[in-house]
C-alpha cells in the first residue's frame, strides 16, 4: 500500500494525493493549483499519473483547490466515478463549468496579448467541464460505499462548507487491511449554517489539513461585529466596501450574517449587491440542501415568511455583465461582494479599479489569500498593484476579519485529533505553508502521535 503526494503538499493549493493497494488506484481530489500564472498553468495542464490508469476519484467537497482540474483527467482518459456526497455534486456541476469558462477567456485574452506565434490552449473548456459531470455520483453521509474490488469508502460531515466531507478509505490488499482517514478541509466548531464537523473515525492513518496549524482564530461570533463594523466606519465616511469573496460558501455566509444583522436592525442604510452569476447559482444549489443545514439554520428557515435565508429587501443578486458595470457608475455609500475570493480573476477585479485608489473605500478580505495572489499582494501591504494590465496605488483601507474562516485552526484540529491519538500510526499534513505544518506537527507529536510526516510534491511513502 503506498500512497503519493501529487498536491497542496507544503502548500495550500492543488489538493491530489494518488494511493495505490492491490491493483486499485486511487484519487483522493484533483485540484486546481493556484499561484503564478506560468506556474499555475504548467502544474494543472500536465498530470503528473496515467489519468487512464486511476479507477475512482474520491471528492471531500467542492472548492476549485480540491475539485477544479476533474475536467482535465477526464479529458485525459479517466473514465472511473467521481464518488462524493450529494450536495457537492450539485455544487461541481455549477463550479466546473464555470472554470470550464473561465478557462477558456483567460486563455483567449492572453492570447490576444502575447507577442509569441504559438498560441495557448485552455487547460479544459467548458465542454470538457460538462462531459466529466457525467462521471460524478452522489452518496448519503455516514455509509460503507464499495468503490473498487480491494476497498471501501464513508463520508462524514467536515463542517467546512455545504457538502464537505472527511473521508475514511478501507484498504485490503491480500490478508492486510488498512483505514486511511482524508480531513478534507476541516470547519470550525459553531459555524453558521452548517453542521458541526463529525468526530475523527478509527484509523491507522490521517491525512490532515495544516492551513492554520500555527494560529487561532477569533471566536466565530465576533465576524458578525466585525462585519458591522468595517461597513459602518465605511458608510460614514461616504465609501464603498469591496468584498473578494469565494462564491462558494463564503459568500453564503456573509449574506446570511447580513440578513441576522438587517433583521436587528443593526446594519447602516447601504445598498448591498452580489456580483457573481456563479455565487447566485451557488446559492440556489445551497437552498436545495437544507439537509446540511444545522439545527439553528433550520429554525430561521422555517420561521422566515419567504422560507429563505440568503436574501433581505437591501439586497440584489447581479447576474447580467451590464449590471455589473452599473455598479462602478453608483454614487455614494455600497457594499460588493464578488468573486474570485484571491481576486485572480472574475467580476472583482474590475471593481477594485474602480476602488482600490480612493481612500475612502475598503477591501475588506473575507478568506485566506494563498502566495503570490493578488489578494495576497494587498493585504500584504504592496503599495501598487497590477489589475487586468494596468497599475494602480494602493490607498483604499485594506481590512482583514480573521473570524470568517471556514477552516479549523491550531486547538480546534488538535481537539479533533486527539481521541484517536493513540490509535493513529502515522499522519501525513497537507494544505498548508511550512510554518503552520512545522508548528501542528510539534503539536501532534505532544499527543503521543510518534510518526507525523510532511511530504513533499511526488514523495511517496508505504502504509
Amino acid at each position: 500500500m503506498q500512497i503519493t503526494f501529487w498536491g497542496a503538499a507544503q502548500t495550500v493549493t492543488g489538493s491530489q494525493h494518488l494511493i495505490e493497494a492491490a491493483s486499485d488506484r486511487i484519487l483522493l481530489e484533483c485540484g486546481l493549483f493556484q499561484g503564478r500564472r506560468a506556474e499555475s498553468y504548467a502544474v494543472n495542464q500536465q498530470l503528473p499519473y496515467d489519468a487512464r490508469a486511476v479507477d475512482v476519484v474520491l471528492l471531500s467537497h467542492a472548492h476549485i483547490d480540491h475539485a477544479g482540474n476533474i475536467p482535465n483527467l477526464v479529458k485525459n482518459g479517466f473514465r472511473g466515478s467521481v464518488v462524493c456526497t450529494h450536495a457537492t455534486r450539485d455544487l461541481c456541476a455549477v463550479m466546473l463549468r464555470d472554470s470550464g469558462a473561465i478557462q477558456e477567456e483567460n486563455v483567449g485574452y492572453l492570447n490576444r496579448h502575447r507577442k509569441s506565434p504559438q498560441p495557448l490552449a485552455p487547460i479544459y473548456t467548458l465542454a470538457d467541464a460538462e462531459r466529466s459531470l457525467r462521471r460524478f455520483a452522489g452518496y448519503d453521509y455516514a455509509r460503507w460505499i464499495p468503490i473498487t474490488r480491494h476497498a471501501r469508502a464513508m463520508f462524514g460531515d467536515a463542517g467546512h462548507m455545504l457538502g464537505s466531507a472527511w473521508v475514511l478509505l478501507e484498504l485490503t490488499e491480500g490478508a492486510r487491511t488498512a483505514r486511511l482517514c482524508f480531513s478534507g478541509d476541516l470547519g470550525r466548531r459553531g459555524l453558521p449554517i452548517l453542521r458541526d464537523p463529525a468526530p475523527l473515525p478509527e484509523a491507522d492513518y490521517l491525512i490532515l489539513e495544516s492551513t492554520y496549524g500555527d494560529r487561532l482564530h477569533p471566536p466565530v461570533n465576533e465576524a458578525t461585529l466585525d462585519l458591522q463594523r468595517a461597513i459602518s466606519d465605511v458608510v460614514a465616511r461616504g465609501g464603498k466596501v469591496v468584498i473578494p469573496a469565494f462564491a462558494v460558501g463564503r459568500t453564503q455566509e456573509i449574506v446570511y450574517r447580513l440578513n441576522d444583522l438587517v433583521n436587528r436592525g443593526e446594519l447602516p442604510d447601504v445598498p448591498v449587491f452580489v456580483d457573481s452569476p456563479l455565487a447566485v447559482n451557488v446559492t440556489e444549489a445551497f437552498q436545495t440542501h437544507p439537509e446540511c443545514y444545522d439545527d439553528e439554520t433550520q429554525r430561521m428557515l422555517h420561521a422566515d415568511a419567504d422560507g429563505s435565508v440568503f436574501g433581505f429587501n437591501r439586497l440584489t443578486y447581479i447576474r447580467r455583465v451590464e449590471d455589473s458595470k452599473a455598479l462602478n457608475e453608483l454614487d455614494g455609500p455600497a457594499v460588493i461582494i464578488s468573486a474570485s475570493g484571491m481576486a485572480e480573476h472574475g467580476r472583482v477585479l474590475h471593481h477594485l479599479r474602480h476602488t482600490i485608489a480612493d481612500p475612502k473605500n475598503m477591501i475588506l478580505f473575507v478568506g485566506f489569500q494563498a502566495q503570490d495572489t493578488l489578494g495576497r499582494r494587498i493585504l500584504d501591504g504592496q503599495r501598487y498593484v497590477k489589475i487586468l494590465g494596468d497599475e494602480f496605488a494602493v490607498r483604499a483601507e485594506v481590512r482583514r476579519i480573521e473570524a470568517f474562516s471556514g477552516h479549523a485552526d491550531r486547538h480546534e484540529l488538535l481537539d479533533w485529533v486527539r481521541p484517536q491519538a493513540r490509535r493513529l500510526r502515522g499522519v501525513f499534513l497537507v494544505h498548508g505553508e511550512s510554518g503552520p505544518m512545522r508548528a501542528l506537527a510539534q503539536g501532534l507529536t505532544e499527543l503521543g502521535i510518534g510518526d507525523v510526516r510532511l511530504p513533499k510534491r511526488g514523495e511517496s511513502f508505504e502504509l
